[in-house]
């Protein structure tokens, strides 16, 4: 046997799994997702294998500070989608335990009514202490549900405030939502997470201090001085009943046919995209810096031998002894 073959032996059971997600077959699905969560390196394998399929599925955000009834949402939304017959995807991201890096996972829990539905798949991560809402494995996850053939992909973030703004390098179009009561809710979440809105959702609306929130809503795009045919609609929902859900559903629909129509979704894709490599990039360069150059080992061993330094002096000092590493070992 060639050593080609030999390869090709090895990475075969991978691209049966391809095939048995593109077939709908859900378990390949989640075995699929649980490698690209943990970044096993055959998600990166047989990745090619799959990628120019790409892009068919719809991606939509869903953030907001806790308690605005996300969650609620996100199962009213898929269920009005699944009355048309589309399938849908559903990446709910947990905040994860800074001790023991565990999650609630509760998604499957507070979504029992679309549990059962086969055209639903509902998939619950944790953050694992990644800043942004959104679990480095997320666009991975929702590229696997694609595949799986998903018409409609939501994903919900843990709702945490400005780091929020993650989901919109993700999904091609993002709904912020608030609820009424909650406090000065615009100032809490700073400016970021309120710019990357393409739908305000105003949820239980059915609370006091429904009027008071959407002129707050309405000052805010004011003092930002967003023009009035570029300003994110503001709409109002009782997700709990349902009330104002279809309303939403065909709001999204008509501003992402929008989009398609005009290249927009396209420019916002290809931004993401952009940014996306980035990242990978960065995070396989922080491991070759840190882990395999050993500068990690080095790092412990300067703070260890008790000599002062500053932060700055010593990161110079880490920084010229990874350059001369590199020039060592000369052009790659």
């Amino acid at each position: 046997m060639t050593a080609a073959t030999e390869a090709d032996a090895m990475v075969r059971p991978e691209r049966d799994l391809v095939a048995r997600v593109r077939a709908g077959e859900s378990i390949a699905c989640a075995r699929m997702m649980t490698w690209a969560e943990r970044g096993d390196a055959r998600f990166a394998a047989v990745y090619g294998e799959f990628e120019s399929e790409l892009g068919r599925a719809r991606r939509i955000g869903i953030t907001g500070p806790p308690g605005a009834g996300k969650s609620t949402l996100v199962e009213r939304l898929a269920t009005h989608w699944r009355a048309q017959e589309r399938t849908i995807g559903i990446v709910a991201v947990d905040p994860s335990s800074p001790f023991s890096g565990g999650a609630l996972l509760g998604d499957r829990v507070r979504m029992s009514s679309l549990a059962l539905d086969k055209g639903v798949f509902i998939r619950s991560m944790a953050t694992r202490g990644v800043f942004g809402g959104l679990a480095r494995a997320t666009d991975d996850l929702a590229d696997v549900l694609d595949l799986y053939d998903r018409d409609d992909i939501l994903l919900e973030t843990v709702g945490v405030g400005q780091s929020e703004v993650d989901v919109a390098r993700s999904t091609d179009l993002t709904l912020v939502v608030l609820h009424p009561g909650g406090g000065d809710t615009i100032q809490a979440m700073k400016a970021g997470l309120m710019e990357v809105a393409d739908v305000y959702v105003v949820n239980k609306a059915d609370m006091p201090g429904l009027e008071q929130l959407v002129h707050q809503l309405t000052d805010t795009l004011d003092v930002r001085d967003v023009p009035l045919d570029e300003r994110p609609p503001i709409l109002t929902t009782v997700a709990s009943s349902g009330e104002g859900v279809a309303e939403l559903a065909e709001r999204i629909d008509a501003l992402d046919a929008e989009r398609r129509a005009s290249g927009k979704r396209d420019a916002r894709r290809a931004a993401n995209l952009r940014l996306r490599v980035r990242r990978i990039v960065e995070g396989r360069l922080q491991h070759d810096i840190w882990q395999e150059s050993g500068l990690a080992r080095t790092l412990d061993e300067r703070v260890a031998d008790g000599r002062t330094l500053s932060a700055y002096g010593l990161a110079d000092e880490i920084l010229n002894a990874y350059r001369e590493r590199r020039n060592l070992e000369g052009p790659a």
